[in-house]
This record gives C-alpha cells, sequence and structure tokens, in this order.
C-alpha cells in the first residue's frame, strides 16, 4: 500500500466519522410565539413574558426588536435598550446595527422566524415562531452569569447564538452580546441576479 492509499484510507476514514457523527447536542428547545410582531417597546412589553425572568424569550425579543430596525430606527434602539436593561446600546453598537442593514439588507431578522427561507424572501408565517436552543455549551460561563442560546437562520447553515447575562438581584435575563444575529445569511431568491 503506498503511501498515497494509506492517507486516502484515512482521509476516507475521517469523513465517515464526520458524518457518523450526531449533530449537536440539544439541551433544550424553547418556541416564543408572537401573534402580532411587537413594533415599538410598549408592545414588546404587553408581552407574557416581558418581565424578562425567561431567557429563551429575552432571545426572541431581541429577534422581534432587529426586524423593527428598517420601519422605525428609533423603536428598534428603544427596544434594544429595554432587553440590554442596565448596559444600553453604545454609539457603536447602534452603528453597528445601522451598518448590517445599509444596502437594502433587511431580510436577516426575519430568517429567524418560523416558515421563513430565501425562496419566499424571507417572509414568516403568522403567528411568528422563534425556536430558541441550548446546546451542549450554552452553560459554559452559567456560574459567572451569561448563557449562549441559539437560533437557527434559514439563510445560514449553522446556528446563531446570542449571549445572555443574569441580574440576580432582580432574576432578569438581559441581551449582552448579539452581533451575531446580523451576520450575513444567503440572499433572497427576488435579489438574487443567479437564481
Amino acid at each position: 500500500m503506498s503511501i498515497f492509499d494509506k492517507l486516502f484510507k484515512k482521509a476516507e476514514n475521517s469523513l465517515k466519522k464526520a458524518v457518523d457523527t450526531p449533530p449537536a447536542f440539544t439541551a433544550k428547545t424553547v418556541e416564543v410565539t408572537f401573534d402580532k410582531l411587537p413594533k415599538c417597546v410598549d408592545d414588546l412589553k404587553a408581552h407574557p413574558a416581558s418581565a424578562l425572568h425567561d431567557p429563551f424569550a429575552v432571545a426572541a425579543f431581541a429577534i422581534a426588536a432587529l426586524n423593527v430596525y428598517p420601519e422605525d430606527k428609533d423603536a428598534c434602539v428603544e427596544m434594544m435598550n429595554y432587553l440590554r436593561g442596565p448596559r444600553p446600546l453604545s454609539n457603536y453598537d447602534v452603528m453597528f446595527i445601522r451598518d448590517r442593514f445599509m444596502d437594502g439588507v433587511d431580510y436577516v431578522p426575519r430568517s429567524y422566524f418560523a416558515g421563513s427561507s430565501p425562496d419566499n424572501d424571507y417572509t414568516p408565517s403568522a403567528p411568528y415562531t422563534v425556536k430558541v436552543m441550548e446546546l451542549a455549551h450554552s452553560k459554559d460561563n452559567f456560574d459567572q452569569g451569561y448563557l449562549r442560546l441559539f437560533i437557527d437562520s434559514s439563510g445560514a447553515d449553522s446556528p446563531r447564538y446570542i449571549d445572555l447575562r443574569h441580574k440576580p438581584s432582580t432574576d432578569q435575563w438581559f441581551v449582552w452580546e448579539f452581533a451575531g444575529f446580523l451576520s450575513g445569511i444567503r440572499i433572497p431568491k427576488s435579489k438574487d441576479a443567479w437564481a
């Protein structure tokens, strides 16, 4: 057996192992549903889970808040500030959000809702449902008060994460890091020149 045969066999075994390996362990999945999407912070506060005691709901609220940006930038910022609690958005955070929506890229937040896909221009079906997942390493920093949750985007190959921070004095969860939610995804079919 030549050295190339041995390398090929080793690569073949590695590929078989990768294919046979089950997907990432999911500890818990919670569906958060909105009968209608909130358009302002008062709408968000009217949701039954708006007390921010449920970290899964807070993650879904962040998606709903970012979804408002193309229609009402100020309302989005106000909603995100509510979700961030004692740590409001910095000027850098606001510019980061603005930059992600430049050039008509308004579909990324919609990709996290059930029923959306590149083929239907990321148009979710009502009621609006977000599936929030706790994965194997979600609680790696839990003892320091942090939790990392994941949400699938219909335009990405892997789930995106959000970091939340717990405030023990009020038993609330707040958005700590959300930048991954605004990462690029496949463009909608209607905007794809090669579709």
